[in-house]
């Protein structure tokens, strides 16, 4: 029978921890836990800002709430201090380390666009300075084809004008020819006597 009454109040006693809800004491400095569930009861020890505690039970009628601490101990603060966000006394130092974390990071990306930035500047400057020597090199060459086709032309109208000549010459000298032959056609038979014809038509 005894172990029987020891089991249901171990149960007893055990339930109200098997059901505790997380809860956080709010941003006060400090405040006292009471036996009890107002200021009325004895002050039985005290918890600090931030702590993180287990929720048992709570007192409408008073506003106070039963709660389990870290160190096992049981009493009753006020509702108005048990919060089930964490304190900012236990949020600060853990957003202060992702900010530097954040920070960190901006300042590599921004390091590495800057990387970035520089490679490709760089990069822009090597390929404009490609552009303006093969600009340079097509000027180069427009001006050489130029010249050449000027050149062309030039021997061209040269070999033109020496056909014409040559054709000129080739006519004065068939005219020469022509006219020499023409003359001597007509001067030699005065030049040359004609022998005459016996009446035996020997000669």
């Amino acid at each position: 029978m005894k172990k029987l009454i020891c089991m249901i109040f171990v149960a007893m006693l055990a339930a109200p921890a098997a059901l505790a809800q997380d809860r956080y004491v709010a941003d006060q400095l400090f405040t006292y836990m009471h036996s009890g569930p107002s200021n009325q009861f004895r002050i039985i020890g005290s918890i600090d800002a931030g702590d993180k505690v287990k929720l048992l039970s709570t007192n409408r009628d008073t506003g106070y709430s039963q709660i389990l601490d870290a160190r096992g101990r049981k009493g009753w603060i006020e509702s108005k201090f048990v919060m089930k966000q964490e304190s900012m006394a236990v949020r600060l130092p853990r957003l202060e380390k992702e900010l530097t974390q954040v920070k960190s990071q901006l300042a590599n990306a921004r390091q590495n666009a800057d990387s970035e930035k520089a490679g490709l500047a760089s990069s822009l400057d090597a390929r404009n300075k490609q552009i303006a020597e093969l600009e340079q090199n097509y000027s180069d060459i427009s001006n050489q084809l130029t010249s050449s086709q000027s050149e062309i032309r030039e021997l061209r109208a040269r070999l033109d004008t020496q056909k014409e000549d040559l054709l000129l010459k080739y006519f004065m000298y068939g005219g020469g020819v022509a006219g020499i032959g023409l003359l001597l056609g007509l001067i030699l038979p005065h030049i040359i006597p004609r022998r005459k014809k016996s009446p035996n038509g020997w000669a």
